[in-house]
């Protein structure tokens, strides 16, 4: 494979989807490589989620407000509404979430304090004994099929224009000539964009970018045994210990963290959460749902920025799990970044500087 491109784009997850679509949609020549199939790494190991509120963290919460914006706009895309609710066992959580309440508000989440009767209301599975003080509930959050976002984001780069190549990793970047090794030939390019996942740091590390990003990080998802008809619940945290859950058909999908190298005593220490926060559910079987590798940032930040050129080298990684959520945001930041034009957000507080770096 020999050839010239303006822009390549590596990496064919939600993200460098998203960017190869806003790219070539803004009329630039585009070309995506993926070493393996389009949505195989961090985008095959999501629970369908689409929200708005992320604890703690505005600037992930504002790219996801844009995004949630566009996804509306989306064809085709199912969006059922359920809702987010977290639940708050600690003191320091109900005190952690007042503070950061007026930066959430201004990235446009809508989210509020509820009591514990409003939270056991929304979802009646938590356990009577659970120690729980009060919970945060953002109406912003819907089951969608990450599947489609892909395929969606893949078809309409192609409409643009852009060239989108499955089955080719790449082997090495030239920052400064502005070229890309793969195992069947090299590409010149303009500009390259990085969106690797978590094989994103040795890339760009090419160009002299740093991006503190750990070895890839296994996901795993988890699904029950098929469960007795359930209420309609809103996706839920457990704040304390990170369990995640939402209903699947007939069944619940469940996340907790990262297993590890001890898979077996993390899915038992799962278990006993699960058995905890909703005893209905002590008895349910769990079994692996997906799994998939996550480019997680010290501070659960995207890294999204670029070291000007020509050529130039632009970056969007660390998503941490927020890559289904952040994704038409990040691709409109690293479009406007290539085209020099003036992006929504102040992309300094996403790029890899010292501070954040260090």
């Amino acid at each position: 494979m020999t050839g010239q491109g303006r822009v390549v784009v590596v990496g064919g997850g939600v993200i460098g989807l998203s960017i190869a679509c806003h790219l070539a949609e803004a009329g630039v020549d585009t070309v995506l490589l993926e070493r393996g199939t389009l949505g195989s790494g961090a985008s095959r190991a999501t629970a369908d989620v689409v929200r708005a509120y992320f604890a703690g963290n505005p600037v992930s919460s504002a790219l996801a407000v844009r995004s949630l914006r566009a996804y509306h706009d989306f064809p085709g895309l199912p969006l059922r509404q359920v809702g987010y609710l977290v639940l708050f066992t600690e003191q320091d959580q109900v005190t952690a979430f007042e503070a950061d309440l007026p930066a959430q508000r201004a990235a446009g989440v809508e989210v509020e304090l509820i009591d514990t009767d409003e939270a056991r209301r929304l979802n009646p599975l938590i356990g009577g004994d659970l120690p729980l003080l009060a919970a945060a509930w953002s109406a912003q959050a819907y089951i969608s099929d990450t599947a489609a976002i892909v395929s969606g984001y893949a078809e309409a780069a192609r409409r643009a224009g852009a060239r989108l190549r499955t089955g080719c990793p790449v082997t090495a970047i030239d920052a400064d000539r502005g070229r890309v090794e793969t195992g069947s030939g090299a590409l010149t390019a303009d500009a390259v964009v990085c969106a690797a996942g978590a094989w994103s740091a040795p890339l760009a590390r090419s160009a002299g970018v740093d991006l503190p990003l750990p070895e890839p990080i296994i996901q795993e998802l988890l699904l029950t045994d098929p469960l007795p008809p359930m209420p309609d619940i809103p996706v839920t945290l457990h704040a304390a210990s990170g369990l995640l859950m939402r209903l699947r058909g007939d069944r619940m999908l469940i996340g907790m963290g990262y297993p590890g190298p001890d898979r077996d005593a993390w899915r038992a220490g799962v278990a006993a959460q699960l058995a905890a926060t909703y005893p209905s559910l002590a008895q349910a079987g769990l079994h692996t749902a997906f799994t998939g590798a996550r480019d997680a940032s010290p501070d659960r930040t995207a890294f999204i920025g670029h070291r000007q050129g020509p050529p130039a080298f632009l970056y969007a990684a660390g998503f941490s799990g927020h890559g289904l959520c952040n994704a038409p945001a990040a691709g409109e930041l690293v479009r406007d970044l290539y085209l020099g034009q003036d992006p929504w957000l102040d992309i300094a507080t996403l790029a890899a500087t010292p501070e954040r770096v260090g």
